[in-house]
């Protein structure tokens, strides 16, 4: 990773949980010096605390780029932490989900340049999914440097506008706590039919982290994998004429789910 400009000038992080650390780390691992990042966090954890970097002191005049990394309703009190930081040469780059671009501009000012990033706890692993969209403000370089600050996470995709953020929101944002459920439920019935709880969810777990792996790298479609597994008749055919029905499947309740997701997050837009 080319990070010139960032050692430079330095990157601030404001929040650093989960999500804000994931991505830290994959910066250090990446190559960029502990000494040109300034995280200011509430509850810095051992393991930020040993990393090197400028913890809750005084933040550069001038950063190359500031990462929002706070929860959405804490955004405006941790925003005012840069009140001595101009932002018309500072990339502000976003991962909460609910604050729109104008809502960032609102606070920081119409000339900020800002690109939202929608990246998935899977970023924990190195195996997240984020995708960047900027702002009318953004530059070419400006993606350029928000993807190689995702890139540590795992894959970056760009979208054509905001408002695709929805669909992300619903699918890869909130699609891994859909996934958790779906392992949940699976060991629950295992446990129900006769298996030891361990061992129903070992089977639950490597189920779906075994066919999420066999997808990714499969040159086959979904539906192609799915019907390798299905004899016609067979045991797995009857389970999934419950799954597919039109009426009282998966498609539908997936269809509500998501769009109540989608409802949610315009909510919090607003």
């Amino acid at each position: 990773m080319s990070f010139d400009s960032i050692s430079d000038r330095g990157l601030v992080i404001l929040g650093c949980g989960r999500m804000g650390g994931a991505i830290l780390q994959g910066l250090l691992k990446g190559g960029l010096p502990a000494s040109s990042v300034w995280v200011i966090t509430p509850h810095p954890s051992d393991w930020l605390q040993a990393t090197g970097v400028h913890l809750n002191t005084d933040l550069p005049k001038d950063p190359a780029v500031v990462l929002l990394a706070v929860k959405p309703q804490m955004m405006a009190n941790a925003l005012s932490q840069l009140s001595a930081t101009p932002t018309g040469d500072t990339l502000f780059v976003t991962v909460a989900a609910g604050i729109t671009m104008a809502g960032y501009e609102r606070m920081l000012g119409e000339q900020t340049r800002l690109v939202r990033a929608m990246p998935n706890t899977p970023a924990a692993i190195g195996r997240g999914v984020t995708a960047i969209v900027g702002n009318a403000n953004s530059t070419a370089q400006d993606l350029d440097i928000a993807q190689e600050l995702m890139s540590g996470v795992g894959q970056v995709v760009r979208l054509e506008n905001e408002d695709q953020i929805n669909a992300v929101i619903g699918i890869s944002g909130s699609g891994p706590a859909y996934v958790f459920h779906l392992i949940e439920v699976m060991a629950a019935i295992g446990e129900a039919e006769g298996l030891a709880p361990e061992l129903a969810l070992q089977l639950a777990k490597a189920a779906v982290g075994g066919a999420g792996a066999l997808a990714e790298q499969s040159d086959e479609t979904p539906g192609k994998l799915r019907e390798n597994v299905t004899s016609p008749g067979g045991t797995t055919a009857a389970a999934l004429e419950v799954l597919m029905d039109p009426e009282t499947g998966m498609a539908p309740l997936m269809r509500r789910a998501v769009a109540a997701n989608i409802a949610r997050n315009r909510e919090l837009g607003k």
